[in-house]
């Protein structure tokens, strides 16, 4: 029975997601035994679960370091640049392309 390397609970994120390239690698081979995919997909698991814990700090630590203007520390919450649209104006004008949505 094959063994896997053992997942570190300290190991960092991007040796997590080395391992992570290097076992999907192996995997889609189709070189791999069914025993032997299985302990890689369990090593995977447990690697993917590393990474969530060390984006989670990540994120933490990033909401603790964004400050407001007078210096005190400010929790905010990530959000994607995403463009918005324009408002139309009360007397029509304003309107953006995206207002008519048509299906046919």
């Amino acid at each position: 029975m094959p063994t896997a390397k053992k997942v570190e609970p300290g190991q960092n994120f991007e040796g997590a997601m080395d391992r992570l390239e290097e076992i999907v690698e192996q995997m889609e081979s189709g070189k791999m035994m069914l025993e032997e995919l299985i302990v890689r997909y369990e090593e995977g698991m447990k690697l993917v679960k590393v990474c969530q814990e060390r984006l989670a700090s990540a994120e933490q630590r990033i909401e603790i370091i964004t400050r407001n203007n007078a210096g005190k520390p400010i929790v905010k919450d990530f959000e994607p640049a995403v463009e918005k649209e324009r408002v139309a104006k009360p007397d029509g004008k304003g309107e953006t392309a995206h207002d008519e949505v048509s299906l046919f």
